[in-house]
């Protein structure tokens, strides 16, 4: 049988002007220190003493008192009160102005890369935000594990979300060290990877991913094997760099290596373009100031794309999500192979 639940209404009714007629033991102060009549006062006050079930003040014709229960009353309403009067202030506050805890869920790759620099700059822009970045892989709920917001590939960022680019499209790259291809002959084709220690990277969900690529106009999904599963980029990336096999990464944080020399770039022509880095919260509606800050200080920084220690392409004007994302959500599906 349903049964209906009621939440009690009116819980509060009363309570400021009880507390105030208790503070000047005057109903006409009190309704004057809250600016309304006497008679509202006295209704509030009577209807309080009706849900409680007991009288709160003795009245005469010349003074206003306490009786037990209202001492008891008192003594547990005023600090209760308080404390609600205080965290309306606080709430009040962070819907005003920038402050409070800004948590954000990003990939460990994009930290010193992409946010380092920016932080830094947000954290002496602002300082009565405190900063707080939780790196891992896993894609996770905003709302129900209280991030602000996230930072991902444009390809995972949910279609329900606001999403603000921070960077251009870019290619996924194959790179090996110089050392690995002397040891192996370079890959000219994809069906080359069959001869090659391939390194893979494992989803937040439990699967492998595959090695996405491109021939002509259509997208390969290559099942590589290899000798190393890694749970992020840095940890393939530097796996890499020992000569341990290939890897397939996002070309801006193999850029420095590739550029050094400690790491090839193989297969371009077989790269695949990916969206870009984008920002991602839940609603406009309810951006807090610090989140609208933050936004606001990414769009103001442009520097330059591939500065070493900068934001890569972090664009003043770029667009939110766009039809790039569109696009790559109605792609066709990829063709797999196995190597």
């Amino acid at each position: 049988m349903k049964q209906n639940f009621t939440v009690r209404q009116g819980a509060l009714d009363g309570v400021e002007a009880f507390l105030s007629v208790a503070q000047h033991r005057n109903f006409r102060r009190a309704a004057a220190e809250l600016g309304v009549t006497p008679s509202a006062i006295s209704q509030a006050v009577r209807a309080l003493e009706a849900r409680v079930g007991a009288a709160l003040f003795i009245r005469t014709t010349r003074s206003v008192g306490l009786t037990e229960a209202g001492s008891q009353f008192l003594s547990r309403a005023k600090p209760a009160f308080e404390e609600l009067v205080a965290a309306s202030d606080v709430a009040r506050d962070l819907g005003r102005r920038p402050t409070g805890l800004l948590r954000l869920t990003v990939p460990r790759a994009v930290v010193p890369i992409l946010l380092e620099p920016l932080i830094a700059s947000f954290c002496q822009a602002y300082p009565e935000v405190e900063v707080e970045i939780a790196a891992g892989e896993e894609m996770v709920d905003l709302a129900a594990k209280g991030f602000d917001a996230g930072v991902r590939m444009g390809q995972f960022v949910a279609t329900d979300m606001v999403a603000v680019r921070l960077t251009p499209p870019f290619p996924f790259v194959v790179v090996g060290s110089p050392d690995y291809l002397r040891r192996h002959k370079r890959p000219e084709r994809i069906d080359d990877l069959r001869k090659h220690a391939c390194l893979r990277i494992r989803r937040s969900n439990g699967s492998i991913a595959p090695w996405s690529l491109v021939d002509g106009n259509k997208t390969v999904e290559a099942m590589v094997s290899g000798p190393l599963i890694a749970h992020d980029f840095p940890t393939m990336l530097g796996a890499a760099v020992e000569g341990l096999g290939l890897a397939q990464v996002p070309a801006p944080i193999a850029a420095s290596l590739v550029k050094t020399g400690k790491l090839v770039e193989v297969l371009n022509s077989f790269a695949p373009m990916t969206p870009g880095v984008f920002l991602y919260y839940p609603s406009r509606h309810q951006m807090m100031p610090k989140l609208r800050a933050f936004i606001d200080h990414v769009k103001s920084r442009p520097v330059a794309a591939g500065k070493r220690g900068g934001i890569p392409a972090a664009l003043r004007r770029s667009p939110a999500v766009g039809a790039d994302l569109n696009l790559t959500r109605r792609r066709e599906k990829a063709r797999k192979i196995d190597l």
